[in-house]
């Protein structure tokens, strides 16, 4: 029979607190620590009372024989009493139901068997677990555990009970003890960042380092560094990695995984080299994965670290790691663009003898190296190659290509290179038309330049600036011809040009003399608007003193008249006779000097004199270049030219004059100090005529005709005072001074005329005119 026990008053209430069954029959002892608390009446199963007796009190799972199988009487197993706590988890799931169900469960459990249910749960579904854990939390018997607290914290997810999770952090920390939970922290932490939930880990990270909690395990902290370097916060894994340093945590491959490549992508390369040597020096780590090894690799590269690089490379394939292209391409591409070509290709050849496939960006970047460095047949086989290999080359490597193989002067390839790239549907860019371009103007391949001018045209380009360069290139090299040629291309394509290259190749022109080209360019010179300055005037005015042929000087004087400036106007009144001009030589003259902008024209006019003196001398037009030096000289464009140092020294500096400049005023000067000394009586112990080593015997030769005492040194011609006085009073210095031609003039002039030819423009006509006497 079995036996039911219960209260007396069980019988007068519906709802009362249920006790054990204590047979009467069995022993009464109890187990230590219990006592009895009330009276225990047996029943039959009439309900009829058979007798009482005292010892009402829990019973203790595990220990008290409450279980009757047959005669024999059994303690109630602690795995049935966790499973029956678990049951009625599963079943009720929450609420008020639960708690009163385990309630009124006959034996309450302790925290051994609150542990053994909750890890009877199933780990798929918190919520049981969560509402046995907060039952037991108000119970007087409950005693948290680092434990059930840690089980509590793997069990949940964060996605979907992160505030679980952060009250459970909450609670723990706030224990007096929180050192003694370190599994619970540590599963929180991991928790929250293996889900992603950065802010809520990190925050607890802090918590814990604030609080000067050092419990925290390697992988828990390779769970947030994983997290931070993931989301690109490099900063606080180095925070974090500091901590681990400071709380004597050991590091283990994980940890080294994530720290090298963090600290070596974030610039801090001797870290990550100190980090990486430790790791290969700690026993049980192990070598490297390829991933560490290519980041260092291609870090240690790309910072000019070379033999740092080269070396990591050489260890990553004598450990037996395939090397990856993204390692290969660093590494070639760091020897590359260090200069050293000859490594990065030989590095190229161990690559590909290892049986790896170059990238794209690799083949482009050893293809344009090569071209660049000037190894074209190695860049176009290598660009054969990577043809083969199927890649399509980029509109850059095509244009480095050809433009090298331009540079370089290799039309054939050059251009065969420019047709494929046409070809493959690529579009050259501009700098690829301008060295192709380039090379056919140097080449003198005037026909082609046009064609592919044209096609840059049909491009979408502007060709205005690149015609006009071309043809400056045709007018430096002296190709005058050529250049007319482009030029009139240019203006069949409707293609114009500015003025300065107009103005240079009208002088190119001039100096091949090729008057009837050149007149044509000077007005449309003019026609633009451009203004002929002083300078450009003076040129075609020494052209004409250089000219040695009629038709010549008339194509000239043709040109001088379409320049349409003002000096010429000048030029044609000199040499018109007073009625015409209304006014004396030496006035017309004061009033052409007197309109020069000096601030600006000052160094132009001082040229415009020397080459129009040498003009003057040639026609014989001595007493209008004397009016022309003498205002010049007024107007102090010959500053330092005269010098009077009252009675110790004259002298005249004509070192930077033309011939006939430098010869009218010495003829000038000569008059002004035999005035001086004979009209004033003044006379100096020397007179210098500082000539320099071009004009010395210029001007020796024409004294010496007329015996002066003046005695010839290196620069300088010198005499005394005395004796130039007494060389002034001979009549034939008088009129050679006042402008009168001397007897032995003819001979005289004859022999300037053979010993010193016409001045060039150039270098400011500093040779001897043609003859001081010549009739026009």
């Amino acid at each position: 029979m079995l036996l039911r026990a219960g209260l007396p008053h069980l019988r007068r209430r519906a709802a009362a607190l249920p006790r054990s069954l204590a047979p009467r029959c069995f022993s009464s002892e109890m187990p230590p620590g219990a006592e009895w608390t009330d009276t225990v009446d047996y029943l039959d199963e009439t309900g009829e009372v058979l007798s009482s007796a005292p010892g009402a009190r829990p019973a203790v799972p595990g220990a008290d024989p409450t279980i009757l199988s047959g005669s024999s009487a059994h303690p109630l197993p602690r795995p049935a009493a966790a499973a029956r706590l678990a049951a009625l988890a599963l079943r009720l799931r929450s609420g008020p139901s639960l708690s009163a169900a385990l309630s009124a469960l006959p034996s309450p459990p302790d925290p051994a068997l609150l542990l053994l249910a909750a890890n009877s749960l199933p780990a798929s579904d918190p919520v049981p677990l969560l509402s046995l854990v907060a039952w037991a939390r108000h119970q007087p018997w409950f005693v948290p555990s680092d434990d059930l607290s840690s089980l509590v914290a793997a069990r949940l997810p964060p996605a979907t009970h992160s505030s679980d999770l952060m009250s459970l952090f909450d609670d723990t920390l706030a224990h007096p003890d929180p050192a003694s939970f370190p599994k619970t922290l540590n599963n929180v932490v991991s928790a929250l960042s293996t889900h992603g939930l950065l802010e809520p880990a990190f925050y607890c990270f802090k918590r814990l380092r604030d609080a000067g909690f050092r419990g925290l395990r390697t992988p828990t902290y390779n769970t947030l560094l994983s997290l931070l370097l993931t989301r690109g916060l490099a900063f606080k894994a180095f925070e974090v990695l500091d901590e681990m340093s400071v709380a004597g945590c050991t590091l283990d491959k994980g940890t080294y995984e994530l720290a090298v490549p963090a600290l070596a992508r974030a610039g801090r390369i001797d870290a990550s080299r100190k980090l990486f040597d430790e790791m290969r020096q700690r026993d049980g780590v192990g070598p490297a994965s390829p991933g560490v090894y290519s980041t260092m690799v291609d870090v240690l590269a790309k910072s000019g670290r070379l033999d740092a690089a080269m070396g990591m490379y050489r260890e990553m394939v004598a450990v037996g790691h395939r090397v990856s292209n993204a390692v290969s391409t660093a590494m070639v591409e760091g020897l590359v663009k260090a200069g050293k070509l000859d490594a990065g290709m030989e590095l190229w050849e161990e690559m590909r003898r290892g049986g790896l496939r170059p990238s794209f960006g690799l083949y482009t970047m050893v293809v344009e190296a090569n071209a660049r460095s000037g190894r074209l047949d190695v860049a176009v086989k290598l660009f054969g190659d990577m043809e083969k290999s199927g890649f399509f080359p980029t509109p850059a490597t095509y244009a480095c290509l050809v433009e090298m193989h331009a540079s370089s002067g290799q039309v054939d390839i050059a251009m065969r290179m420019y047709h494929s790239m046409a070809n493959a549907g690529t579009r050259p860019g501009l700098s690829t038309f301008t060295a192709l371009l380039t090379m056919l103007a140097n080449k003198r391949l005037l026909d082609l330049a046009a064609k592919v001018l044209l096609e840059m045209k049909a491009s979408g380009f502007p060709i205005e600036v690149t015609a006009s360069d071309l043809l400056m290139i045709y007018i430096k090299d002296g190709s005058t011809e050529l250049a007319l040629k482009w030029l009139r291309f240019m203006g069949s394509a409707g293609i114009r040009t500015n003025n300065f290259i107009i103005r240079q190749l009208f002088e190119s022109c001039m100096k091949m003399g090729l008057y009837d080209s050149a007149r044509p360019l000077l007005e449309t010179y003019v026609g633009a608007a451009a203004k002929v300055d002083m300078i450009l005037y003076t040129s075609i005015l020494a052209h004409l003193v250089r000219c040695q042929d009629e038709d010549g000087e008339r194509a000239i004087m043709n040109i001088l008249s379409a320049s349409r400036h003002k000096a010429h106007d000048f030029m044609c009144g000199l040499f018109t006779g007073p009625e015409q001009r209304k006014k004396p030589v030496l006035s017309f003259v004061r009033e052409f000097f007197q309109g020069i902008d000096y601030d600006n024209e000052e160094s132009a006019a001082r040229y415009f004199v020397n080459v129009l003196l040498n003009y003057l001398v040639l026609m014989g037009q001595m007493n209008r270049a004397r009016c022309v030096w003498k205002v010049a000289y007024e107007n102090k464009l010959f500053p330092k030219a005269i010098v009077f140092d009252q009675h110790i020294a004259w002298s005249l500096d004509i070192r930077n004059l033309s011939v006939g400049a430098a010869l009218v005023a010495t003829v000038h000067t000569l008059h002004r100090f035999r005035k001086r000394m004979l009209y004033y009586g003044v006379v100096p112990r020397r007179i210098k005529l500082v000539t320099g080593p071009t004009l010395k015997m210029v001007v020796a030769q024409v004294l010496a005709s007329l015996e002066s005492p003046f005695e010839v040194s290196k620069v300088v011609l010198r005499a005394p005072g005395d004796s130039v006085l007494e060389w002034f009073k001979k009549p034939i210095v008088q009129q050679f001074l006042l402008n009168e031609i001397p007897s032995k003039s003819d001979v005289l002039m004859h022999k300037l005329n053979v010993m010193f030819p016409s001045s060039a423009p150039e270098v400011r006509s500093l040779s001897l005119p043609r003859s001081l006497g010549m009739s026009r």
